[in-house]
Parts: structure tokens; C-alpha cells; sequence
């Protein structure tokens, strides 16, 4: 009978609690997509604060813009929320997509993402999975406009379906809006240098533009300006769906918009996260 040494004692015990299966397969691009998809949705289960801008804003815009310009622009504040509802909401949606880029460059500060590059997955999806779970958001946001805007008296012509067709458009542009400030907060070196430039752009973008007012009410050179602007033929485009008006033009411009903007920046997005991130 022979005895064993201290050797093969340490290795027959190494043997034993290793795994005799064979390896997983590699997870493909969706199911690595839905585990940072779900990733994201319990930061927001666990911190249900970040809901804060999607629930107490759109709640103050509408009320503060309805019952402050209402009577003046259109005679009654009624009348009024027919119109700057849809705008308010793209206003909404378009401002708080910014926060997908302050969400990533905190996490890449943080080293998060140093840990993501070295596991064996598809590698754009630590980017993709975020993206959609902000989905989640801008629908919520939609949701607390449109319940408080029947709650004030607001009535979509075209009804359930035209509001769900006006949703999603919305949401199809703020995807593709988000993946410019994805890649900003990859570039960017801290959050409040991500914060004040996307506010830089946002506000120009939100405020000059057909949300409030008509645009042949605004200076010519100022007017030219809002013709041209995304967020005016994404505003005329939910308004005519909302209310069942035919707007196939501005819906096209908007898609093509959409499919630039990811078309241009999500390959950048990728090239700058592989460099940099």
C-alpha cells in the first residue's frame, strides 16, 4: 500500500474542488446586455432617490409653464396644456437624458468599468445595458406628465394610440440622444465639467424651440434657428400624433435625426471607450 505524499495529497485536493464540467459557454450580446440592463434597474431599486428628476420635475415644468404663460399665450391656461403638454414632455425626456453620461463617468471615476474591461463579455454591452434601463426612465417621466396633464384637464384627439405612438418617438430619440452624452461622460474628467456642458447644450436646444411658443412669433434670425432645431420637428411630430394631425414629415425627420445621431456617435462612443475608458 503505498503513501501518498504532502504533494499529491495538495494536488489530489486541488482536483477536488475544481469543476470536472465542462466550461459555460460565453454569453452572446443580449444576454450580457440584459445583465447590465438589470444591473441599472437595481441602482434605481436600491437608490430610488435618482427617480427624483423624472417624477418632481416634469411635474413642476408643467404646472409652473401652464399657469404662468397659459393665460397670456393662448387665453386660457385649457387651451394651453392641449399644446405644451407634448413639448413639455420632449423638454423633459430631452434634459434628463444627460444623466446617462453623469451615470457612466461616475462609475468609470470609480474604477467600475476597469473591472468590466477584463471580463469575457461583448464589450459594447456595459454601455448598451444602461441605455436601455434609462428607457425605463424617460417612460416613467412620460407617465407622470400624462396622468397629471388628464388630471388638468388635458384630452389627446387621437387617443390612447396616438399617445403611445407620441411616446414612442420620444423615447426613440432619447436613445439616441443619450449616446452623445455617453460618450461625453467617457471624455469628460469629472461630473461637473459633464453637468455644465451638457446644460450648455440642452438649454438652447429645449428653450429655442416651438415647445412654448410659435416660431413665427419669435425675430427672424431667431426663427431660422428653431426651423432647423431637432427638438422643434420632434415637438411638432408628438403634437400631431397626440392630437391626429398628419405630421409623416416631421416623424421622418426625426427618425433620420435619430438614426444619424447613433449612426455618428455610437461608434465614436465605442472608440473612446476602448481608448480611454
Amino acid at each position: 500500500m503505498s503513501i501518498s505524499t504532502p504533494e499529491e495529497v495538495a494536488q489530489e485536493a486541488v482536483r477536488s474542488v475544481l469543476s470536472s464540467t465542462a466550461r459555460p459557454p460565453r454569453p452572446d450580446a443580449l444576454v450580457t446586455s440584459l445583465t447590465f440592463w438589470w444591473r441599472a434597474m437595481l441602482k434605481i431599486k436600491h437608490v430610488p432617490e435618482q427617480l427624483f428628476d423624472v417624477t418632481a420635475f416634469p411635474v413642476m415644468f408643467l404646472l409652473m409653464f401652464t399657469y404662468l404663460f397659459g393665460g397670456a399665450l393662448a387665453g386660457s391656461t385649457g387651451a394651453y396644456l392641449q399644446e405644451v403638454l407634448p413639448g413639455i414632455l420632449a423638454m423633459t425626456v430631452a434634459m434628463i437624458t444627460m444623466y446617462t453620461g453623469l451615470t457612466l463617468n461616475r462609475d468609470i471615476q470609480k474604477g467600475v468599468h476597469d473591472r468590466f474591461r477584463s471580463l469575457p463579455i461583448w464589450r459594447p454591452s456595459t454601455l448598451v445595458g444602461p441605455l436601455l434601463a434609462d428607457g425605463v426612465r424617460y417612460t416613467l417621466a412620460a407617465a407622470v406628465i400624462l396622468v397629471l396633464g388628464l388630471i388638468l384637464g388635458f384630452r389627446p384627439g387621437a387617443g390612447p394610440m396616438g399617445v403611445v405612438a407620441s411616446v414612442g418617438l420620444l423615447l426613440v430619440f432619447a436613445f439616441a440622444l443619450s449616446w452623445v452624452w455617453t460618450m461625453l461622460g467617457i471624455v469628460m474628467r469629472s461630473e461637473n465639467a459633464l453637468m455644465g456642458l451638457s446644460m450648455m447644450i440642452l438649454f438652447p436646444l429645449t428653450f429655442i424651440s416651438n415647445v412654448f411658443v410659435p416660431p413665427e412669433t419669435l425675430p427672424r434670425w431667431l426663427e431660422a434657428f428653431v426651423d432647423v432645431n431637432p427638438i422643434t420637428h420632434l415637438v411638432t411630430a408628438m403634437r400631431g400624433l397626440v392630437h391626429g394631425h398628419s405630421v409623416t414629415g416631421e416623424i421622418g425627420i426625426v427618425l433620420v435625426v435619430s438614426a444619424g445621431l447613433v449612426a455618428v456617435f455610437g461608434p465614436l462612443t465605442m472608440y473612446v471607450y476602448r481608448k480611454k475608458a
